[in-house]
């Protein structure tokens, strides 16, 4: 599976409250934002510990209902564990775990080279694909 998640280490996740990034908390409704997503660059969503995933939710509404083509970042409790369903849920950056080794990373990656359903980045399902290409 080819990775196209950005993973940052927590020393180059810059949050230096620039307008066109939108810090979004855990417990917020994205289809409730009253935010012109057009103007937007970069959302930060939070996960305040691994085992709370709002931020997926979220993640996936932005990118399916509200069609969010920026960059939707993972930030806080952040571990590789969690990578390959972060990238399947529409984030594009991931801000990893004070600690977390980023080249750690790739390796979860390689341990999954297709999904059979479809996710929010790759809508069309792996048979669909495959019928398609046949």
């Amino acid at each position: 599976m080819k990775k196209t998640l950005n993973i940052l280490s927590a020393e180059e996740h810059v949050d230096d409250g620039d307008p066109k990034v939108l810090q979004l908390p855990n417990d917020a409704d994205p289809l409730a934002i009253e935010v012109c997503l057009a103007d937007i660059e970069r959302i930060d969503l939070h996960f305040p510990k691994f085992t709370d995933g709002r931020a997926y939710s979220q993640a996936f509404l932005l990118r399916r209902r509200l069609g969010f083509t920026g960059d939707i970042r993972a930030t806080g409790d952040v571990l590789i564990d969690q990578l390959v369903q972060m990238e399947r849920t529409g984030f594009s950056s991931a801000v990893l775990k004070e600690g977390v080794d980023a080249s750690d990373a790739q390796r979860q990656f390689d341990r999954f080279a297709a999904f059979y359903q479809g996710d929010a980045v790759q809508t069309v399902p792996h048979f669909a694909a495959a019928t398609e290409s046949a």
